[in-house]
């Protein structure tokens, strides 16, 4: 790693990375929380391989990772970025993603494209709830990790305070590199020098006395986890008789270590500072594309189907990772590619396999480049275990599988959380109506986060969010990208109505003026049923007073009429109708005046009996820290929920289980999230409709608001 590098870097702005063979690859995704330095770490990695200026900065002024126009405003990522770069023959994608909670669709893109992670931690924040579950969700599946102290220059900053949250938070294996020395030298704990950054290049010099004490108290530590984790099992033993391991023994060891995903190196940075030092535990410690384990891949009919790990001459299996779409040239997709080769203009089976857009269609591929902030740099072909940019893949959409045409398959899909905010719309005018559909359509597209609900019942479009930032996002988008204004209106649960108790109605609808009139009179009783029992008609007709043929007639009136509520609009459940008399006529009677007469029955019974809205509720799971535990249960139950226990997930993780109406929980999203400082997930079930409380009956907007 850097204790046996010269420092040396390669690359060349303006020219766009490339590689021949999957081995010359690695795939980093840098993980962390908002304003942990993700983005400025990416652009320092890109200048000290002469990539991009010094500067950071592209000529538009804008940083190489945050150029969408939504982040240029904010100053802070909201979507996966990729920015190639090469060091020593190697080349590197590095994934920056999004670090605030609503934007966890990118961040999991990110981790699908990626062989390996860095996990950027602020040395003046520490670590935060989000970045710990994602810490457990790599180690799940045994993806290799390293941890970036950065900001080390900055006057709060406590190195000894973060290095300790970060071994309380991530557990064992996790150990330093490399000590700051000041805000512009690192000292190295195996090689035991000082690389020293002040005169503006890396220079290595002896530690002086203060040095050498520091790198006694953390170099034993650090040794002693390299060996446990080496397969020369002597290595302890000798160690520990007193004997000096020759220092390349021990980066071997932690190089294979990294890379299966045992130890996880510390490493700092600062303006200028660490680069190459990173750079070589990313191309020397993370593993290449044919070390990673190839996804799941069937036929489109489900069945299984072996492919050969990331092998450039093997069928091509690639997965878009990431859709945007660009005002000037379109759709772009961002790809990883894990088996076969990818060229421009070929044709590809394009699979899509999320329930609400599965597809299959032939597209052929447009130009294949690699980007630099704005900028699409050409290139001529992307292996097996490269990412890229993809134009004008005008039907791929983000998850679905690029295949051979011949031979079309699909990747397993990579988990997304369920948006859970919902938030109401409507367009700001009828031009803003007609063109809403299809940039909805463009949106979804792009996030798999987001879902589209057009409700029948609320007669509302909702769109399904992971948070307030998320729909905001969303909404600018619409106005800035798609022209398309919107506003936030207030959401409307679907609620139900009943009977409160018995009640009898007479529907009549009788009109003889002359000629063929309408002449139908029922008689209806009506009582309510226990919750969830639905709807009863029962036929006590004695004599023939309502003829046979016009029974079901009766019914369907009762049904119609019960769709479109009696008392707010809302559709009426559980009660059982009885028909026991009525009147007909040879002439004017009819299908439709029955089916009238029902109608009218229902409503003149529902008007002598108090009718109850019923709300409903849902079965609502929480997964939070043990921490916030008190404070989750104490929220449920001012939400009018009833807690119905608690159980140990893991460590230091609690599953709270509660039963809460839908009226309450609309925004818990945001709730939670505040509540559990980030650490807190949920879902929810729709479980059953119960009687709404009176005092907040008449507080209850109607479909028809």
């Amino acid at each position: 790693m850097a204790e046996k590098a010269n420092g040396g870097t390669s690359g060349a702005a303006g020219r766009a990375p490339s590689a021949d063979q999957p081995d010359m690859v690695r795939n980093v995704v840098l993980v962390g929380h908002s304003g942990s330095g993700k983005t400025t770490l990416v652009e320092a990695l890109l200048a000290a391989t002469g990539t991009i200026p010094r500067t950071g900065r592209v000529e538009d002024g804008t940083t190489i990772s945050d150029f969408d126009e939504v982040e240029v405003r904010q100053q802070r990522s909201v979507n996966l970025a990729l920015a190639p770069l090469t060091y020593n023959g190697i080349k590197i994608n590095l994934l920056d993603t999004p670090g605030y909670a609503d934007f966890v669709g990118d961040l999991r893109a990110g981790l699908r494209a990626a062989d390996a992670a860095l996990f950027v931690v602020a040395a003046t924040d520490g670590v935060d709830g989000l970045t710990r579950q994602i810490w457990d969700e790599c180690a799940s599946v045994g993806m290799p990790r390293a941890v970036v102290i950065t900001k080390i220059d900055h006057q709060r900053a406590d190195f000894d305070e973060v290095l300790t949250a970060c071994q309380n938070a991530f557990g064992e294996g996790v150990a330093p590199l490399y000590l700051p020395v000041g805000g512009d030298a690192l000292v190295g704990l195996l090689s035991q020098r000082v690389f020293d950054y002040s005169g503006g290049e890396r220079t290595e010099r002896e530690p002086d006395a203060d040095q050498v004490e520091l790198i006694e108290m953390y170099r034993g530590s650090l040794i002693e986890g390299i060996i446990q984790e080496s397969e020369d099992e002597s290595l302890m033993d000798r160690y520990l008789e007193g004997e000096e391991i020759d220092t390349k023994v021990l980066i071997d060891d932690l190089e294979k270590a990294v890379a299966r995903a045992s130890f996880h190196p510390v490493l700092v940075s600062a303006p200028g500072v660490g680069m190459p030092e990173l750079l070589e535990v990313i191309t020397q410690g993370f593993p290449c594309p044919p070390e990673h384990r190839l996804p799941e891949v069937t036929t489109i009919d489900g069945k299984n189907v072996k492919v050969c790990r990331c092998d450039p001459d093997g069928p091509l299996v690639a997965e878009v990772v990431k859709t945007t779409s660009d005002p000037y040239v379109g759709r772009i997709s961002l790809v990883r590619v894990f088996s076969g080769t990818l060229r421009p203009d070929m044709t590809v089976h394009v699979s899509g396999h999320v329930p609400q857009h599965e597809h299959d269609v032939d597209e052929r591929v447009g130009a294949l480049s690699s980007p630099l902030g704005k900028t699409q740099r050409p290139v001529g072909k992307c292996v097996a275990g490269d990412v890229v940019a993809v134009a004008k893949l005008g039907h791929a959409e983000t998850g679905d599988t690029l295949s051979e045409k011949d031979n079309p398959l699909v990747m397993e899909p990579w988990q997304m959380p369920e948006p859970l905010l919902p938030v109401a719309i409507r367009a700001k005018s009828k031009a803003d109506e007609d063109k809403l559909s299809q940039a909805l359509n463009r949106l979804v597209a792009e996030d798999p986060t987001l879902r589209l609900e057009n409700n029948a019942e609320t007669r509302q479009l909702v769109l399904w969010c992971m948070g307030e930032a998320h729909a905001d996002v969303l909404l600018d988008r619409l106005s800035r990208r798609h022209g398309v204004e919107v506003e936030k209106i207030d959401l409307r649960v679907p609620l139900r109505e009943t009977f409160g108790g018995k009640a009898q109605g007479m529907g009549r609808n009788v009109k003889q003026t002359g000629g063929h009139g309408q002449y139908a009179i029922c008689h209806l009783e009506i009582e309510p049923l226990p919750s969830g029992s639905g709807f009863e008609f029962v036929d006590k007709i004695v004599g023939g007073v309502v003829p046979r043929q016009f029974i079901p007639s009766v019914e369907k009136g009762v049904r119609s009429q019960m769709e479109r509520g009696v008392v707010a609009g809302y559709p009426m459940v559980d009660i059982r109708v009885t028909l026991y008399d009525g009147k007909a006529h040879s002439v004017d009677s009819s299908d439709m005046a029955f089916q009238i007469a029902g109608g009218l029955a229902l409503r003149e019974a529902a008007a002598k009996v108090p009718a109850l809205l019923l709300e409903p509720v849902d079965e609502v799971s929480v997964l939070v820290d043990d921490d916030y535990v008190g404070n989750v249960m104490s929220d449920l139950s001012s939400r009018r929920g009833r807690v119905l226990g608690t159980e140990p997930v893991g460590v230091g993780r609690t599953l709270v289980r509660a039963e809460v109406p839908e009226l309450e929980i609309t925004r818990y999203a945001i709730d939670l999230r505040s509540m559990s400082h980030g650490t807190g997930t949920f879902t929810r079930a729709f479980l059953r409709y119960e009687p709404l409380p009176s005092h907040l009956a008449g507080k209850v907007a109607t479909p028809a608001d």
